[in-house]
């Protein structure tokens, strides 16, 4: 579709007419073909009486028990709100790859000048498509955007996933990427291209490209849209991504175990997934961007930059990122415990 153009999405009927949203609701569902494009357009009044109606509409389906012959795996939404410069191009390259296989269906969030956030109204518009867009599922949407909370808008929470790196080597390779570019799109001129000036330099003579607060990214986009996640060293935001970590998202791997954490959505999410780690090993995914040229910084630049705040607080994150994956590693990949654990429901009062 051309991007002059739009599609109307409308919402099909899950379990009849009277669970169907309101026609003018679905009149809002704009969508591209690959990518979004939104427009902040509700007034408040519009957004109060929108929220109301797609709470009314889960109540209501909350309340009737679907057909029995219903497949789980056909309304599957994955959203992966991919942080730069963590391996996020080769996972994604992965589901490109997998998804006529599988039959399911991958979608590009592309917004108006690589912003990171949305309006709240598009917030709303966002969590509308994807919930109500029932054709395109199952569902992997993936693009460079903050944390976006279903619940907050009365919608049910899709899949959350996301990588995230040691935050030093995630600043020096997009420091470098933006002199240098990579070899995904080696040809393309990067916005620094030309600047032959090192990490090092950079740091020794204080400019702005290498200030430590260019590292505060990974906190905020596992924070989320609340303006105090993205205040640079936000004790605050630090806590909301930690809770966001634990309990909104599906998933949170490390870059640097990129192949374990393929594994694991295969395993947890075979319907979407199933033969990711194979094709990951034996196709070029696994490097299919690198950065063309990097130097490793000196000990005297890592001490320093170790030495700031923000370095500190990203890297309590990607701590905690760590241990978790690596319990959740543990369980899905280390035992046999999925295959072998059974559950049964028993002792049902009254009968």
């Amino acid at each position: 579709v051309h991007p002059s153009q739009t599609q109307v999405i409308p919402a099909k009927p899950r379990y009849g007419i009277s669970q169907a949203i309101p026609r003018y609701i679905c009149c809002h569902l704009y969508f591209y073909n690959v990518h979004l494009n939104f427009h902040p357009t509700f007034s408040p009044l519009e957004l109060a009486v929108v929220r109301m109606q797609l709470r009314e509409v889960e109540l209501r389906r909350s309340l009737k028990t679907p057909p029995s012959d219903v497949d789980p795996d056909r309304d599957l939404v994955v959203v992966y709100n991919r942080v730069p410069k963590t391996g996020s191009t080769s996972l994604v390259g992965v589901a490109y790859d997998l998804c006529k296989l599988n039959n399911f269906h991958v979608i590009h969030l592309n917004i108006t000048g690589n912003m990171h956030v949305l309006s709240l109204a598009n917030q709303l518009r966002f969590v509308q498509n994807v919930t109500r867009w029932t054709s395109i599922k199952p569902a992997f949407y993936h693009g460079h955007v903050a944390f976006v909370d279903f619940g907050k808008f009365g919608a049910p929470q899709p899949l959350y996933v996301n990588l995230i790196r040691k935050p030093l080597d995630r600043l020096v390779s997009y420091y470098y990427f933006l002199r240098y570019g990579d070899n995904f799109r080696p040809h393309l001129v990067r916005r620094k291209h030309g600047d032959k000036v090192t990490f090092d330099e950079c740091v020794e003579q204080g400019q702005p490209d290498c200030d430590p607060a260019n590292m505060w990214l990974q906190v905020p986009f596992l924070c989320g849209h609340n303006p105090r996640c993205w205040e640079v060293a936000s004790d605050w935001a630090l806590e909301q991504a930690k809770r966001n970590l634990l309990d909104k998202y599906f998933l949170v791997g490390i870059t640097e175990q990129l192949q374990d954490f393929v594994q694991v959505l295969e395993v947890t999410l075979p319907s979407l997934f199933h033969g990711a780690l194979d094709h990951y090993k034996t196709s070029n995914k696994s490097h299919l961007r690198r950065t063309a040229q990097k130097l490793a910084p000196s000990p005297e630049t890592i001490a320093r930059i170790q030495d700031s705040k923000v370095w500190k607080m990203e890297n309590e994150l990607y701590q905690f990122a760590l241990d978790q994956f690596t319990q959740v590693r543990r369980r899905v990949l280390g035992a046999t415990m999925d295959r072998d654990q059974r559950f049964m429901y028993e002792k049902i009062r009254p009968k």
